[in-house]
């Protein structure tokens, strides 16, 4: 409804034509954008406590017409009307107890595991049926009008004013237990809202909301009232088709979801090179660009200036409102022309801004980037007109092997297709008429906007360059890491320290060395005339220059760095209905679930994992930065995984590595890029459809990368809950234990509750092939449970114990007499062949079921007559 709300409000003024600036409504176009994501990731599901609610109804058709993909729409509502459809309306939810005989109405919540109680005798609505005419209308379909129609006659009241709609039917409260055994089989009796007459006193007591819905339906069936009348903005209709309003604000004017974004949208892209030098360099490649000083009177504003320009948005002392918070802009909101206070300027991406952070030294992870960022707008871009994409070109840039990745994209520009995306580049004067303009008029007219923002400005490099081969290279050495014993470094003076850094040329040592110093004599010690931290810099720039990308991220880590897109990439994945725990592989989790402070995710990152491994205090931002990328653009990568533990998935890529690669690298010696390149390789999966593992990796590999990576197979959620129902002793993982009670009356199947519940569980295992083997173990139990009825768990199901006693079967099949612990062959093992794993776990949940821990139910024990 919110989401709906905002779209319909973008750049309206509260008072019309007598408003005046600060009465105007802006949407912050990146938030927004946020918003439809969660929505979309969320459905058919309604929340994380519900699997659905007939509340979806009005939100997704009439009136809010949240989404316009067609096919999103029909499962939800499928999906509501399976769940929630009764005879006399829709449930509102499952187990909802409101208008029950059994709800304490002198109480405003439940008491624990009360909710069970509401099991199968829930009120239903009359009110959704009229919703569901409504939308028959606007779609044209009579056959479903009439449907419905005859589904809500019955259910209507008599009065002498016409048929009045009841609030809700209920199960009365000599019919419970009945309706509870048989669902649909009682009598059900209207609700006093709704009735002109109670108990022969006439009352006014009218339920409003429905009978004014219900003329509403009655007045389009008939054909006395047309849809846009009822609509007249036209939300019914997807963005693209609806009537371009005249306002000097961007509108929202194209598809309504990611999948429906028009085929031929264009991306515009403006080249500026920071120098004129720089520019007639180019122009000798043929590449054509333009200089802040060329687009005057046009300015060029980095990032964060636009933050604090929208910082003054909503401001009201009054109110004490303070303002939008200064948090950075993503795509979509750089990807304006602004007009403010007389000034017009483009904003370019967070991407090129220059940063102390080490992943703008990679050309290559910078290039992959904007592509990234131009896949993302060319999926997302809603409003009217075209995105403006801002590249700024630096001469740092064509240094070192980066050169050609950046001539390769410009390649691609030129022939005005990226990786299947329709770009066009041009100056930017060209493009003023075609872009999406947005007037910033809560800016302040009187405000020295010349001293408070501060543009991008051109550089004075000096002397040309004849030739793309003056620019000086940098240099790439050996990627081999040449680490010393850190004993050596403890028994040594301060003093024999500084000699040691003086004396050596191996920067690796050098940096374990100022780590020394650090960790004793803190940041501001000084060596040679310069401090620890004036020395970790210096080293760490050097070390970028050489691209020793372990040194590079050991300094990085030392200085407590933090990378600037970090919380809008955690605010990414969070709206995908994801879970991030970040920490070392194997060290207590700290687990991420809603957006953070920079800040705050500093703290954690080096709390979690600077102590016990300092590069990964800065590798996992990285992974966190990749991450945020891929499921931007490909949400189905993450299919199977609730919750995404980085230092789990840092553990299988240094797996992938270890089989794929001989050579003797580590992890953190690799380029930002190459380590985006190992991430995405593990995290796709390159089985065929239908297959359960990568053929070309081994089952031990297999295992132990779907492990690492928390994935499940479909369905596996909802498989535990069957266990749980057959298992009243509930369920033991790893020492953890989890209830058949209260967990089965607190919550239901589908909710998304129950799913982080058992992530929970799963999250004791320690070792990822185990985990996956775990699963595996979940699911045979649960075929055998669906498929024998009559059986049930007398006691909790160990999963520990069942998967020992199968790895003592195979060792036994295996002619191994003599027990150890090594579960490597078994891991390594296949599931479905002959003396695969499967045969060996059902052996062992037999045995068990001939040792009498399962019991047959009453009502299926044979009888012999």
């Amino acid at each position: 409804m919110a989401k709906s709300a905002l779209e319909a409000i973008n750049g309206l003024n509260l008072f019309g034509n007598s408003g005046a600036h600060w009465s105007v409504v802006y949407i912050d176009i990146d938030a927004h954008y946020r918003n439809r994501t969660t929505f979309d990731s969320l459905l058919p599901r309604e929340s994380a406590s519900k699997n659905t609610d007939a509340s979806l109804i009005p939100t997704i058709l009439w009136p809010a017409f949240a989404i316009h993909e067609e096919q999103l729409v029909n499962r939800t509502i499928e999906k509501v009307l399976r769940r929630l459809k009764g005879s006399h309306g829709l449930k509102r939810f499952l187990r909802d107890g409101h208008g029950t005989v059994l709800e304490d109405k002198s109480r405003k919540y439940y008491r624990p595991s009360e909710i069970k109680t509401f099991d199968g005798i829930e009120c239903e609505w009359p009110l959704f049926y009229i919703y569901l005419i409504i939308d028959s209308v606007y779609k044209s379909d009579s056959e479903k009008v009439a449907h419905y129609q005859k589904l809500l006659q019955p259910l209507l009241l008599t009065s002498e004013d016409g048929p009045l709609v009841p609030r809700y039917y209920y199960v009365p409260k000599d019919c419970l237990e009945q309706e509870k055994n048989a669902p649909g089989t009682q009598i059900r009796l209207p609700s006093n809202e709704g009735k002109i007459k109670v108990n022969n006193e006439s009352r006014d007591n009218i339920f409003l909301w429905g009978q004014s819905v219900y003329i509403i339906s009655q007045l389009l069936a008939d054909g006395l009232l047309n849809i846009t009348e009822l609509d007249p903005i036209r939300r019914f209709l997807p963005a693209a088709e609806r009537p371009r309003p005249n306002s000097r604000y961007s509108s929202f004017q194209r598809g309504s979801a990611e999948q429906s974004s028009p085929n031929d949208l264009v991306i515009q892209v403006v080249l500026i090179a920071e120098s004129v030098r720089l520019q007639q360099l180019l122009a000798t490649y043929g590449i054509q660009t333009q200089t802040p000083h060329q687009i005057e009177p046009i300015q060029i504003w980095p990032p964060i200036e636009l933050a604090k320009a929208y910082e003054q948005l909503g401001v009201n002392n009054k109110l004490g409102l303070s303002g939008r918070p200064p948090r950075p802009f993503g795509g979509l909101g750089t990807a304006k022309i602004y007009r403010a206070c007389g000034y017009t300027f483009i904003c370019y991406p967070l991407l090129f801004e220059v940063s102390d952070f080490y992943l703008s030294q990679d050309m290559e992870f910078v290039i992959d980037d904007v592509k990234s960022d131009l896949q993302f707008l060319g999926k997302c871009w809603k409003l009217a007109g075209r995105p403006t994409f801002c590249m700024i070109l630096r001469e740092d840039n064509l240094r070192g092997l980066g050169a050609r990745h950046i001539f390769d994209l410009l390649a691609a520009f030129k022939r005005g297709d990226c990786d299947g995306i329709k770009v066009r580049i041009g100056r930017l004067q060209e493009f003023i008429s075609s872009a999406c303009i947005e007037h910033l008029d809560f800016l302040d007219m009187d405000a020295d906007v010349e001293n408070i923002f501060r543009p991008f400005l051109e550089k004075d490099k000096g002397k040309q360059f004849r030739s793309f081969t003056d620019i000086p290279k940098i240099t790439k050495i050996d990627l081999t890491e040449a680490w010393v014993h850190n004993l050596e470094l403890h028994q040594k003076t301060p003093w024999e320290l500084t000699q040691s850094f003086n004396q050596t040329d191996n920067i690796y040592f050098q940096a374990q060395i100022l780590q020394e110093l650090l960790n004793r004599e803190g940041l501001y010690f000084r060596v040679d005339g310069d401090t620890v931290e004036e020395k970790l810099v210096k080293l760490n720039h050097l070390a970028g220059t050489r691209q020793n990308w372990s040194v590079v991220r050991f300094c990085s880590s030392l200085l407590h760095k933090l990378v600037d897109s970090l919380a809008p990439s955690i605010t990414a994945i969070l709206v995908r209905g994801k879970q991030l725990t970040i920490s070392v592989w194997g060290r207590e989790e700290e687990v991420i679930d809603k957006p953070v402070s920079p800040n705050d995710i500093k703290s954690i990152l080096y709390t979690k994992c600077f102590p016990y491994d300092v590069i990964q205090a800065v590798l996992q931002q990285e992974l966190i930065i990749n991450i945020g990328t891929f499921i931007t653009t490909n949400p189905e990568l993450f299919n199977g995984i609730l919750k995404i533990r980085i230092g789990w998935i840092v553990q299988a890529m240094k797996l992938e590595l270890k089989y794929y690669d001989d050579k003797d690298f580590s992890i953190n010696s690799l380029s930002p890029s190459m380590i985006k390149k190992l991430l995405y390789n593990v995290i796709k999966r390159k089985s065929d459809e239908g297959q359960y593992y990568s053929p070309e990796r081994s089952m031990l590999w297999n295992r132990q990368l779907d492990g690492a990576l928390n994935r499940v197979p479909p369905d596996f959620y909802e498989r535990i809950w069957r266990i749980l129902e057959r298992t009243p002793s509930g369920i033991k993982v790893a020492g953890y234990h989890l209830p058949q009670q209260p967990t089965l009356s607190d919550m239901t199947q589908y909710e998304l509750n129950f799913s982080l519940l058992v992530e929970q569980m799963l999250s004791k295992i320690i070792d990822p092939a185990y985990r996956q083997i775990i699963v595996e173990l979940f699911v045979i139990v649960e075929a055998i449970l669906s498929r024998n009825p009559e059986l049930s768990f007398n006691k909790a199901v160990d999963l520990d114990k069942l998967v020992h006693e199968a790895f003592e079967l195979f060792l036994k099949d295996r002619g191994e007499k003599q027990k150890h612990d090594d579960m490597t062959a078994f891991y390594n093992t296949l599931p479905n062949v002959r003396h695969g794993t499967t045969i060996y776990m059902v052996r062992a949940i037999m045995n068990h079921l001939l040792d009498g821990d399962l019991r047959g139910i009453k009502d299926f024990q044979c009888i012999v007559s």
